[in-house]
């Protein structure tokens, strides 16, 4: 049985490159179903934004769903007793959330599965990222080939599709690229210790990032600094 042509489900965190996935996937034609989770992640104001944005860019559905990797812990977003450093790190930084992309692409499969969608997109970046092990193309490439292993639709022949279409670009490739497709950064939020206004700190790993991305770009900086 063939996949409904045109959804797709997209990861949607409520940061600039999932906002501009999202923006790209619209471009490309699909149909977009927005996934987003309430993990137990301390910058919480990124659930709000992933909702402003869902709605600037006229999804078909937003779902948020509730997770508690907080439990398991072992990271600085999802545990409050380690400190967001604020600066660059040696190796991969204390903000990696343990499997978090793993399981989030998981529930992306089976919502998709469940929707007739055969494509799925994600955010992650392997250029100006912070090193983390989950958005590297290999985890992607491999990904793809569990999803058709391990569902109904797969080993029927009805193939899934993972796309990671910033994988390759520069944070300010990717903010050309979602200013040209009309994504209002003012939404978003990616601050790894975002107050409750959504309003950023200015100094961790993702702030630094998402500066030198604007400043790159020559692109006007939209971001609420506390």
């Amino acid at each position: 049985m063939s996949g409904v042509p045109g959804k797709a489900v997209v990861l949607l965190s409520g940061g600039l490159d999932s906002a501009t996935a999202l923006a790209v996937a619209k471009e490309q034609g699909y149909r977009c179903y927005a996934l987003s989770f309430d993990y137990g992640q301390r910058h919480s104001a990124e659930l709000e934004a992933a909702r402003r944005v869902a709605r600037s860019l006229g999804v078909a559905e937003h779902k948020i769903l509730g997770l508690r990797l907080d439990e398991i812990g072992g990271s600085a977003l999802t545990d409050d007793s380690i400190d967001v450093p604020e600066t660059p790190q040696e190796g991969i930084p204390v903000t990696y959330v343990p499997a978090r992309n793993t399981v989030f692409l998981s529930l992306a499969l089976g919502w998709a599965e469940v929707l007739g969608a055969r494509d799925i997109f994600i955010g992650v970046n392997a250029v100006d990222y912070s090193g983390y092990p989950d958005c590297r193309p290999e985890f992607i490439a491999a990904f793809e080939k569990l999803a058709n292993l391990a569902t109904k639709a797969g080993v029927e022949g009805d193939s899934f599709h993972i796309h990671a279409p910033l994988i390759h670009m520069t944070k300010a490739q990717i903010i050309r690229t979602g200013t040209g497709l009309g994504v209002d950064y003012r939404l978003t939020v990616s601050c790894y210790q975002a107050d409750e206004q959504g309003c950023a700190c200015g100094r961790c790993d993702s702030c630094r990032l998402r500066a030198e991305g604007f400043l790159a770009a020559g692109v006007p900086d939209p971001t609420c600094y506390r």
